[in-house]
């Protein structure tokens, strides 16, 4: 083999090294972490990136919120305690524009910094101080249930139910023909459901389908999920109870399902 003909195989082979680095660097799910702490963020990211992820750390409200909403990261992780802008006004504002998966963490034992940002429209929380492992998991669990299908051969689902109605392949939600705004966690409840219109779906059933973990004593996350369904498709149907609270147990949609297909 002469030197040429050994480089054009050498370059070659960077080129795809080259193709190779670059198909993952674009397929990496991206992840915005927004935090004063700059240890715990340098920690996230230790922990993040061997798993697949690249990180960028963002240390104040206001830039945090142009970066969530400049389309460039798969989720946001996002502390409440913000110097100036607090995270609860960062959600708020990347609520108003965007449906981008939202992760917050809370100091531990404050439930009114949970049931707010769940208000609000977090996708879940995660108290302070925590496993790193476990905010890899629930990361997962949240990227997992709020991006669309892999295969686009997947075939279409539509599920009608009185005034709803769902579609798997946008992932589009209509009442009465209006599209609705829902967070990637109120859409797979509701698709839950209404699958199961008409039947008790338990909550510990929910928890684990709809958060990807068990039920813990104390967790109200799914019943925020499910007050907030409330409000935006409206408390009633026809006279009945849209979403039935079965104390104890779990929820009940009201009306029989008409149509899936």
């Amino acid at each position: 083999m002469n030197f040429l003909h050994s480089c054009r195989i050498h370059a070659d082979l960077l080129t795809v090294i080259d193709m190779s680095f670059n198909y993952v660097e674009q397929t990496m799910e991206r992840v915005l972490v927004i935090d004063d702490d700059v240890g715990l963020c340098e920690l996230v990211g230790e922990y993040l990136e061997p798993e697949g992820y690249t990180v960028e750390a963002i240390h104040n409200g206001e830039r945090g919120v142009d970066r969530a909403l400049a389309g460039e990261h798969d989720l946001v992780v996002l502390d409440v305690m913000l110097p100036g802008t607090n995270g609860f006004d960062v959600l708020r504002r990347i609520r108003a524009k965007s449906r981008i998966p939202v992760l917050m963490l809370t100091a531990r034992g404050d439930d009114v910094d949970r049931i707010v940002g769940l208000e609000i429209g977090a996708d879940d929380y995660l108290p302070k101080p925590f496993n790193p492992r476990e905010l890899v998991a629930r990361i997962r669990a949240v990227l997992r249930r709020t991006q669309p299908a892999e295969s686009s051969t997947a075939p279409r689902v539509l599920i009608s139910v009185g005034d709803i109605e769902m579609d798997s392949n946008t992932r589009n939600v209509r009442r009465d023909g209006e599209v609705m705004e829902l967070t990637g966690v109120e859409y797979d409840l509701l698709e839950i459901l209404l699958r199961n219109a008409g039947q008790i779906v338990k909550r510990e059933e929910l928890v684990k389908e709809v958060l990807g973990r068990e039920l813990s004593p104390f967790d109200r996350s799914i019943d925020m999920h499910v007050s907030n369904l409330r409000k935006k498709l409206g408390h009633q149907l026809n006279g009945l109870e849209r979403i039935k609270t079965i104390r104890g147990v779990g929820y009940i949609y009201g009306a029989p399902a008409e149509k899936s297909e």
